[in-house]
């Protein structure tokens, strides 16, 4: 398991802002059509959640693969931290909880990582999920927030999980 260090959860956060930023319409288009706004945002969430989820799944090729990311995410976040701020390089922000899925939990990210894979082919969602990923993988094991948000969202994929393997299987 590798956690994030002070460089992933900032490349999390910039990732996060600049997709905040190109969504953002306008506080008058915001109040005319809520809905429609916020619907705009949920390819960026879901991926975000799947991001998170993806940090959390020990083992397997889908694990391996975001621990290479969110590697590369703290290498490259600690890079500019140190050369852009004379920041500090490696300081782990590890959440005080690990929440590992469960077996049927990780049956569900790779149905999920289908579903993410599929929904790229669709042009007008693919920056969303791409940003998303990468912002809940920067974010899914930090100390804040965020990180936080991963135990819950962990406990209902496992539930979720053991469900739907219940009911089918």
């Amino acid at each position: 398991m590798i956690w994030a260090t002070l460089g992933g959860v900032t490349i999390g956060l910039a990732v996060l802002i600049k997709h905040l930023i190109d969504w953002y319409p306008g506080a008058k288009a915001l109040k005319k059509d809520p809905a429609k706004h916020a619907a705009a945002l949920a390819p960026f969430l879901i991926a975000w959640c799947y991001g998170a989820l993806g940090v959390l799944t020990v083992g397997g090729l889908i694990g391996w693969a975001f621990d290479a990311a969110l590697w590369a995410t703290n290498w490259l976040g600690d890079v500019a931290l140190v050369w852009g701020v004379n920041g500090p390089m490696g300081t782990v922000s590890r959440a005080p909880t690990y929440l590992p899925l469960s077996v049927t939990g990780n049956c569900l990210v790779l149905l999920l990582t289908v579903a993410i894979f599929a929904a790229m082919k669709k042009e007008r969602w693919r920056t969303g999920l791409k940003r998303g990923m990468w912002s809940g993988l920067g974010l899914g094991t930090s100390a804040g927030i965020a990180g936080f948000a991963a135990v819950p969202l962990a406990q209902a994929v496992n539930f979720a999980g053991a469900a739907l393997y219940g009911a089918v299987a």
